[in-house]
């Protein structure tokens, strides 16, 4: 099966590749916007003239697209740019030349919303994006569904959790965002089993699933993810929490919820 990466050369595209690329089971390319030194990793920018980078679709069967700007505080021509545009790009590039699926690492920015929350995060959990980054990655999953619905592409797109690029990604309260950022860890080989499992799984059409470790008190159910492509996560870790990360959860909810919603309410138009 000859597997592409997107974003190959990137923080979770280069440990994707290099796994798989050790697999005899899989044929391995890549794609990313900057040079990386190896030979099947080729610099192209999939926002640009598709006309460059058409030929690397030739012969691939399943696309992992982890490209994209992946900052949370991705301003909106980034994330419009590199995001929506490319991601709609290569969907349309992929239905057109008979790839069989498209696997977007879409994110858990989708429910920005929901972190004050006691929401249970699944697929029917409505969306609430906060800012421009996790819009895009909802426009992506909509327009995956388009393009599975009528163009007969499979897509799946994984609400990727947390994969540290310092500490060698383990869990603790050194993680930003207290509970919530605990709680959506994913250790790496979580990630290449959940990737590996999307690829090769049977008869699916269009799913949005979360892709975490399986974390003890998490609030992202995946079970779904467990039933459909058959995931099995290996590690699981439950957040820590002290005084420090107590307070600042406080103080964040205080100035990111509870102000602006009281000033909304009496104080209209302020």
């Amino acid at each position: 099966m000859h597997v592409l990466i997107t974003g190959a050369g990137g923080h979770l595209g280069r440990k994707l590749f290099d796994t798989l690329e050790s697999d005899p089971g899989y044929t391995v390319s890549g794609i990313d916007i900057r040079t990386v030194d190896h030979p099947n990793i080729h610099t192209a920018d999939l926002s640009g003239d598709s006309s460059s980078w058409l030929n690397l679709l030739e012969g691939v069967d399943v696309i992992v697209h982890l490209a994209g700007d992946r900052e949370p505080a991705a301003t909106w021509p980034s994330a419009i740019k590199h995001n929506m545009d490319a991601t709609l790009t290569l969907y349309h590039h992929a239905a057109a030349m008979g790839i069989g699926r498209v696997i977007l690492a879409s994110s858990n920015w989708v429910h920005g919303d929901k972190r004050f929350t006691q929401d249970v995060l699944n697929s029917t959990t409505p969306p609430g994006p906060v800012n421009a980054y996790g819009m895009s990655k909802l426009f992506c999953e909509r327009t995956g569904a388009y393009f599975a619905e009528h163009h007969g592409l499979s897509v799946i797109c994984l609400r990727i959790g947390w994969t540290q690029w310092t500490h060698d990604n383990q869990p603790g309260p050194h993680m930003a965002m207290g509970r919530w950022g605990q709680e959506m860890w994913l250790s790496d080989r979580d990630f290449i089993g959940g990737v590996k499992a999307a690829i090769n799984a049977e008869d699916v059409s269009f799913v949005a699933l979360n892709l975490m470790s399986d974390n003890p008190g998490m609030r992202w159910d995946i079970s779904e993810t467990q039933r459909v492509i058959g995931y099995s996560p290996k590690d699981g870790s439950p957040a820590q929490i002290n005084a420090v990360i107590t307070i600042k959860s406080v103080l964040t909810r205080l100035f990111s919820t509870q102000l602006p919603n009281f000033f909304a309410t009496y104080f209209p138009g302020w």
